[in-house]
């Protein structure tokens, strides 16, 4: 599917989707654990993937009329799946649930799209051997399909922090289920690293002790997953299991908040912006800095911005590598030279986000110099005119892009936006809730 933008004027309230990150684990933990009901999950293409594991390891998740779901989890003892797990697009669903076919007694096959093939999953892949499972890559790469023979027992493992904190999720997520438990010694330093402290957070709603170490993290194995806010008063069927309440995705809420910076003269307001580890949430001070005024009650969950004169900023993505596009798009809108680095780990994602958004940014108009750790836009030699772009099949790519377009001259087409499903599937529907003007082309259905 293309869409087509045109820059205009947005005002009203838009309600931020759940977060991505916390629905993959919460998900993960529930399959970990006997009977859960997730409150207010995101069910995204990406979130999903991550269900169907569960359900591949002989758990089950249904989705109920409200939008909860009920996990009637495998109780810490996943199946030897039937068939292969396909992780699809989500590199978060690969990485966990590699570490949870660990735990079989059996063999594991995983696979995705040609994008999450290309991504490297060998450290991990090296850890679970060290702990008395096998993995190995088919293709001998360090990459996707790859095949895990478990169980592993626990031990001590050393990883590199600076690829992806998402090996240190999937070996604590795993690790509280092993006999002997999980100690992760850093090779080098962590990046990304909230999205640990995310991890911590919700492995300690289900139960589950972790310690960060002088040199890592570690896990006490024998441990069981219940989710600990306690039986849901909502439903009969909820009686045995506990509940887990998903919170805003901060990194979704990066583009309403920057949308509403560049284009919402009389303001725009999020709601459902509750604090949380999410380190996403540094987009708030990003944008104060840029120029625009952002109010945010924290205790309401509600965030007010409007548009003003922008000018550049100098920022680290090292521990927010989500942020990077959207901090981009606000680069090429802004006056003044915009400089985002730590920036290398961005490359592995769906795709590398570094080179997609200095190309097609400028296509917009925008110049752009890339560094192997850094992308600089230079908005005094930037003039934003609408243009064909490409989304690289990247739902945050495609996003950030929207928010570029809003503050071009004429109308920009994006090809791919579809992959809005992946994390925000009503992304363009709260853009046209706020007034902007959005033609879809080539849509299914």
């Amino acid at each position: 599917m293309d869409v087509t933008i045109s820059p205009g004027s947005l005002s009203g309230v838009v309600r931020a989707p759940p977060s991505k990150s916390y629905t993959h684990r919460a998900i993960l933990a529930a399959g970990c654990a006997g009977a859960t009901r997730v409150v207010d999950p995101l069910w995204s293409a990406d979130t999903r993937a991550s269900a169907r594991a569960v359900e591949a390891f002989g758990g089950s998740v249904a989705r109920r009329p409200d939008g909860d779901l009920r996990v009637e989890g495998f109780d810490g003892r996943p199946a030897v799946p039937a068939d292969v797990i396909d992780c699809a697009n989500s590199g978060t669903t690969m990485r966990l649930v590699t570490a949870l076919a660990a735990l079989a007694d059996g063999t594991t096959v995983l696979t995705g799209d040609d994008s999450l093939r290309s991504r490297p999953q060998g450290p991990l892949l090296e850890a679970i051997g060290d702990l008395g499972g096998s993995a190995r890559s088919t293709r001998g790469n360090g990459r996707a399909p790859l095949v895990v023979d478990g169980p592993i027992g626990g031990g001590t493992v050393a990883i590199p922090g600076d690829v992806s904190s998402q090996y240190v999720t999937a070996l604590l997520l795993a690790g509280a289920l092993t006999d002997d438990g999980v100690e992760i010694r850093l090779e080098t330093a962590l990046k990304s690293a909230p999205y640990v402290e995310i991890t911590r957070e919700v492995l300690a709603a289900f139960g589950v002790e972790t310690s960060e170490t002088s040199d890592g993290f570690a896990v006490a194995g024998g441990q069981t997953y219940r989710a600990t806010d306690g039986p849901s008063a909502a439903s009969e069927v909820d009686r045995d299991g506990g509940t887990y309440a998903v919170p805003g995705d901060f990194s979704s809420i990066s583009y309403p908040l920057a949308a509403g910076a560049v284009a919402a003269a009389d303001g725009i307001e999020i709601e459902g912006a509750q604090p949380s580890a999410q380190g996403d949430s540094a987009i708030v001070d990003h944008v104060r800095r840029f120029g625009a005024p952002v109010e945010w009650d924290r205790d309401a969950g509600r965030i007010a911005v409007e548009r003003a004169p922008l000018s550049g900023i100098e920022v680290s993505v090292a521990d927010t590598p989500d942020l990077l596009p959207t901090l981009a798009a606000l680069g090429a809108v802004a006056d003044g030279e915009t400089h985002i680095f730590d920036a290398e780990h961005v490359r592995y994602k769906e795709t590398d986000r570094v080179a997609a958004m200095a190309t097609e940014l400028e296509k917009l108009g925008a110049a752009t110099t890339e560094e192997r750790d850094a992308l600089a836009i230079h908005g005094d030699r930037s003039s934003l005119e609408g243009a064909r772009v490409d989304g690289h099949a990247d739902h945050r790519i495609v996003m950030a892009l929207s928010i570029a377009a809003l503050a071009a001259e004429g109308e920009t087409t994006i090809a791919g936006a579809e992959h809005v499903d992946v994390s925000y599937p009503d992304f363009f529907d709260a853009l046209e809730a706020l007034g902007a003007r959005v033609e879809r082309h080539g849509q299914a259905g």
